[in-house]
């Protein structure tokens, strides 16, 4: 199964190969940052090998320095040292000279709201010590309602976050107790309410479908309740038992049904056509937007760009130039918190495994990544990776691919990209599509490493060529 997002804070900037910081003077990499690693920092500072202005300055916790100057189209994650925890909007931004400017800042995974105010504005401070942050920068927090009072949400408004994405899940307390989340139906609605009023037009939240014992009728009342209640951006995931938990043994134990395939189907075509009612550009697989509202971080990932991972078991893919190094390459994260946190403070990060992507192993990655998206990849997205091997010469002209064919597929001037119908059944159609291309490259290489994130309709599990759709 491919799993791509990174956990933690992330920030992303401009060179290719890092999780989410803008840079508007050369673009570089993204950051994730875990609750951990937001504990770490509240328990200690942790010095750079240089930060401030202009400095080179160390990313603790993801291993490395600032790569050299970005060439243009790419990005590069940014971390910095930091003294005091005053509100982010207090601090002068840095010249802009500084070599590197971040694109955004995701902070995710766990519930990095609760965290204080004053360590999230430390993050960003550090993060504008090493490199331009300008003021338009996205800076997403996740939130769970239960941690997200009108007040505390203004304290990370004043520390410089600008967007929330609010883990609702269900609209319904009888829903809700059975995932086994802590906060009820009126707080899920108190808190989107209150962001909104404090973040208009850039307050996200999450839903989950598929639910046991959960009908078509029930999800599409909820969201008909949560398009009363919504800003202008809204993500919808398929369910996941996950091993350890009391739900995934009483579905499994056979004490509660698993949903049937069908009605999975119908929930996500019906949850779509809502959307698109409404107004919503479904502009990937799980995700729906209007107005502009798409999640500037989250197109990094699957515009295959460059993101360095901070926390445990955080990911991160970016090209180390400040090492000398010239490939894009997979670093992931200690998984155990402590391990992690230990590592950090010893050798000054916790990068547990890195691995240097072959050429097939990085394309594999936009195709897989680039097709969840409702603009697919671009003919010139994928000569930068790809410069002797077109989209034409892999996956045949248009119209003559069985997937096009089909109906659901579409390969032009514009690129590949799945239709409407290819879109919402990804999931089969990538193991045909990953043959192909190896394929047309020649010997099998080695599979890149999945990375963390949610389950949904569009996540790939399979293996090699042997399999089809």
């Amino acid at each position: 199964m491919w799993r791509v997002a990174p956990m933690g804070c992330v920030l992303k900037a401009g060179c290719p190969g890092g999780s989410v910081l803008p840079f508007p003077v050369v673009p570089v990499p993204a950051v994730a940052l875990l609750p951990q690693a937001l504990l770490l920092l509240q328990l200690q500072h942790i010095r750079g090998a240089g930060g401030g202005r202009g400095g080179r300055a160390r990313l603790p916790g993801a291993g490395g320095t600032h790569p050299a100057p970005a060439q243009p189209g790419e990005e590069v994650g940014a971390w910095g040292q930091w003294g005091d925890t005053e509100p982010f909007s207090a601090h002068p931004q840095p010249p802009h000279y500084l070599p590197y400017s971040i694109t955004s800042v995701f902070f995710g995974g766990g519930t990095p709201s609760l965290a204080s105010p004053g360590t999230i504005a430390a993050v960003l401070e550090a993060v504008a010590g090493a490199a331009h942050l300008p003021a338009g920068a996205e800076v997403t927090l996740e939130a769970n309602p239960s941690s997200t009072t009108t007040q505390r949400l203004a304290g990370f408004k004043a520390a410089g976050v600008n967007r929330l994405s609010i883990g609702v899940q269900s609209l319904d307390d009888v829903e809700l107790r059975l995932l086994g989340r802590e906060h009820t139906a009126a707080e899920a609605q108190a808190a989107v309410e209150a962001a909104r009023g404090l973040f208009p037009g850039r307050t996200s939240m999450d839903l989950l479908f598929g639910l046991p014992r959960q009908s078509l009728h029930a999800w599409t009342q909820g969201l008909e309740a949560a398009l009363q209640l919504c800003d202008d951006h809204i993500s919808l995931y398929q369910l996941t038992l996950e091993r350890g938990t009391v739900l995934a043994a009483q579905v499994w134990g056979g004490a509660l049904p698993a949903p049937p395939q069908d009605l999975l189907a119908d929930m996500y075509q019906a949850a779509r056509a809502m959307l698109v009612a409404a107004g919503f550009r479904h502009y990937e697989v799980s995700n729906f937007a209007r107005k502009g509202a798409l999640s500037t971080h989250n197109l990094s990932y699957w515009r295959a760009e460059q993101y360095i991972g901070v926390g445990p078991g955080a990911h991160g893919r970016f090209v180390p130039r400040g090492e000398g190094g010239c490939s894009r390459e997979a670093r992931v994260q200690m998984l155990e918190p402590i391990a992690w946190m230990r590592a950090v403070q010893s050798q000054g990060h916790g990068t547990g495994k890195r691995v240097m992507l072959s050429p097939l192993e990085q394309l594999e990655e936009v195709l897989a990544l680039g097709l969840r998206t409702d603009e697919g990849i671009t003919h010139e997205r994928w000569g930068r990776f790809s410069p002797h091997l077109s989209l034409e010469a892999v996956f045949g002209a248009a119209g003559q691919a069985l997937q096009q064919q089909q109906g659901w597929m579409v390969l032009d001037s514009g690129g590949l990209r799945c239709t409407e119908r290819g879109l919402a059944v990804l999931d089969s159609l990538l193991p045909d599509l990953l043959c192909r291309l190896q394929r047309a490259w020649g010997p099998a290489a080695p599979r890149p490493s999945p990375g963390p994130g949610r389950r949904d309709r569009g996540a790939v599990s399979g293996g090699g060529c042997g399999a089809g759709p």
